[in-house]
């Protein structure tokens, strides 16, 4: 069941024992396969949008929002996240390439053109006049025997094969901005990735959230660096400050460093010199 972008509200009412629909007024309905069928010309319409970015001869998309902020990428999650969209269908597709985002960090557009591609084929059974039900339990049985697969054909890989990681973390850069100097950048990742795993049974695991990005304006990627401890991103208070210190000793503080000032408004007097070495001795 679908309705249009005025809609606000749907609810279900009892009146004399017949359901009622309550609807805004301009609100259009549509249920059975006329819903089906809009629901997966929407899921088709966003899976063309961005299947030409896949690829290495993929192209990147340039977005333009209200703003006249300008956005190019190829990546399907920025794209997806960058596009209003108002269908119930669009906004699920978005949700699925946000999680892919969240869960892999990759795969965003591939998640959502493997979506798109299974509702085209599945569009052909549903005019055969097959039940969903069907389909979605072909559907299940078809990614049972594909994980079965790709188990059988899956590779272990060392976390002292430095080679093979850096050729893993290259693969997510193709086609990117910064494929230019993707081997430089993956080497890095992969040092970083090595510096923060840690082994809980019989896997390693790496929380990517204790690695950091700290973005500078000027130079180039090639620029970039690994810190192996803590960045501070502050500038110094007074110019006559040392930029650099070797071998210093860093107390880090969670708490400021400066004299409060106390609630009470008091205001001393004082005539002559004793008088106030009288009130510091206090």
């Amino acid at each position: 069941m679908t309705y249009g972008r005025g809609s606000t509200m749907a609810a279900l009412a009892q009146l004399g024992g017949v359901p009622v629909l309550i609807l805004k007024e301009g609100t259009t309905r549509t249920t059975g396969r006329e819903a089906l069928r809009q629901n997966i010309m929407v899921a088709k319409a966003i899976s063309e949008a961005i299947k030409t970015t896949l690829g290495p001869k993929g192209m990147d998309k340039m977005l333009i929002d209200s703003l006249g902020d300008i956005t190019v990428s190829n990546d399907g999650a920025t794209i997806l996240d960058e596009i209003d969209v108002q269908h119930p269908i669009a906004k699920l597709l978005v949700e699925i390439s946000k999680a892919q985002d969240d869960e892999v960090g990759d795969g965003t557009t591939t998640a959502v053109v493997l979506a798109g591609e299974l509702l085209k084929e599945a569009e052909k059974l549903l005019l055969k006049n097959i039940h969903p039900t069907v389909i979605i339990s072909g559907f299940k049985k078809a990614e049972e025997k594909a994980l079965e697969l790709l188990r059988q054909r899956a590779i272990k890989v060392d976390l002292d094969d430095f080679e093979t990681l850096k050729k893993v973390a290259m693969t997510a850069m193709h086609g990117k901005a910064v494929s230019g100097v993707r081997e430089y950048l993956a080497e890095m990742a992969v040092k970083a990735v090595k510096q923060i795993a840690e082994k809980r049974g019989d896997e390693w695991v790496a929380d990517i959230d204790y690695v950091q990005l700290i973005k500078k304006q000027g130079g180039s990627l090639r620029d970039s660096q690994l810190v192996y401890g803590v960045i501070i991103d502050k500038e110094v208070v007074h110019p006559g400050m040392p930029k650099r210190v070797e071998k210093a000793k860093i107390a880090l503080l969670n708490c400021p460093l400066e004299v409060e000032k106390t609630e009470i408004d008091a205001e001393i007097r004082i005539s002559d010199p004793t008088q106030m070495q009288a009130f510091l001795e206090e």
